[in-house]
């Protein structure tokens, strides 16, 4: 792992703390969390987020900077409900919990879990 996606993967990992079902697992290029058996978001070697969002919200949230549409590969776009946030647009706990709170949103209505 690299520093930027350590320090990523640690501040991720705190904030997961109170999620009773959970688990890392190596993919998508970076380490990956699934919350529910679903995945909520990876942290990119780059220290950059790959975040599973609402696909109806796809469009708004790429608004927010440093969003942009998350490719796998050069070229081939993941589609809607796929996001990838520069590591400069999360470097503060304020903009990763944003992300983080609109992952866990869609993790809990697609997989029907709680609070």
């Amino acid at each position: 792992m690299t520093a930027a996606q350590d320090d990523l993967v640690r501040r991720l990992r705190n904030l997961l703390d109170d999620e009773p079902v959970k688990r890392e697992v190596s993919m998508f290029g970076g380490r990956s969390f699934m919350v529910n058996e679903k995945m909520a978001f990876s942290a990119a070697k780059d220290g950059g987020l790959l975040v599973r969002v609402p696909p109806d919200r796809h469009a708004a949230l790429l608004s927010v900077p440093g969003a942009r549409q998350a490719e796998m590969g050069a070229g081939r776009d993941m589609g809607p409900g796929w996001i990838a946030v520069g590591a400069e647009s999360i470097d503060d706990d304020e903009s990763l919990s944003f992300w983080f709170a609109v992952a866990m949103d869609f993790n809990r209505a697609v997989t029907g879990g709680g609070l």
